[in-house]
Order: structure tokens, then sequence, then C-alpha cells
């Protein structure tokens, strides 16, 4: 099986459902499964300490996870324009997989949640594609072939799904979100099924 990780941080659960209907979409491609992983919080005071496994939802991801994986969803909700901390927290410690190549030649994409509607979701998705090319992972985007990126009146963009959830987090994802999420989840699959076929 061609595994696709699904990594996120979630605060008010918007994201999480974002990453859910990622993972719909990876499981849409045949041969391909998706591994739902999150992160933990971040402490503004010491590191913060945890229990390994949360009280509800996926297990935290490692190291191991992003290595094994044959491609990569990366979704955060957009905090001042950018990726929140706990995310931002996980990747800087991937520096000893940049040193081994371990991501080199990965597909991936990324994915966001905002609580208004011009809240910076596209520098917010930019954003978390630096770490990705510094990785030297293969960029997969939303083509306008994505007929819900011309209709959305919500949350979507080329760059990446996005959503946009209110002032109070409250709003659901709408049928265009929903859409475009399981489309980056099977254009990632797709592509990373491909690139296996072509190394057999």
């Amino acid at each position: 099986m061609t595994e696709i990780l699904v990594l996120y941080y979630s605060r008010h659960g918007a994201t999480a459902a974002m990453a859910r209907q990622v993972a719909r979409g990876v499981e849409s491609v045949a041969g391909a499964r998706a591994r739902l992983r999150t992160v933990p919080e971040v402490s503004p005071v010491c590191a913060a300490v945890e229990e390994e496994i949360p009280a509800e939802g996926p297990p935290y991801a490692t190291l191991d996870d992003l290595k094994a994986c044959a491609g990569l969803a990366l979704g955060s909700p957009t905090r001042f324009g950018n990726m929140a901390a706990p995310l931002k927290h996980f990747i800087d410690q991937t520096s000893p997989l940049w040193l081994e190549g371990a991501l080199i030649g990965k597909p991936a994409g990324v994915f966001t949640s905002t609580a208004s509607l011009h809240g910076g979701q596209e520098t917010t998705l930019l954003g978390m594609m630096l770490p990705l090319l510094h990785h030297g992972m293969l960029l997969v985007g939303l083509p306008y072939s994505e007929t819900a990126l011309l209709t959305t009146r919500t949350g979507g963009t080329p760059y990446g799904p996005s959503h946009f959830a209110g002032p109070d987090d409250a709003l659901p994802l709408s049928e265009e979100e929903r859409t475009l999420c399981r489309a980056l989840g099977r254009r990632i699959a797709e592509v990373a099924r491909r690139l296996d076929a072509g190394r057999e």
C-alpha cells in the first residue's frame, strides 16, 4: 500500500475536519491509504509534557511517520498569516530527515482554516510550503479543473484547500471545501502511486 501521511494541528476542530476529508480523498485511490497524525500543544514558558497518546483523536506524529510515508498532506489553522506554532515546532525538529534526504521526491500538499475570510489563508499555505521545498518534496496544488475553485463562496485556493470557520469557529465545512480537501488527498495519492510504479 502507498501510505500518505495526513499531518495536522487543530485547536477548535476545523483543521481536523479538513484532515479527515483529505484522508477520504487519499483512500479513494486504489492501493493508497491515509495515516492521520497530529502534534501536541507547545507551552509559552517551557517544553510542554504531554502523554504519548492524546486523549482523543489520532496519535502524535513521529519523525518515523514522516520518513516512512510516500506522500504528505500538511494542515494548520492560520495564525497571523502563518502556520500555528505547534506544527512549526514539529517541522523544526525534522533536521535529521533533511540531513539524510529522507523526504526528497515525495509529493506534498497543504491545507488551512481561518476564522476570517481574508485572514491570511494564502500566505499560510505558501509559508507551509517553504520547509517542504527545503526537504526536496514535490508540491501538489489544486488545478482549476477542480471546478469547486470556481464556485466556492467560502474557502478554496489553487495553493491548497482552505476553510472559512467564522469568528466563533462554528461554521462547518462547505460542500466546496469538502470537495477540495478530498481532491488534494486524491492528487497526492495519485502522484505517489505513479512515483511508486516508476520505481518498480
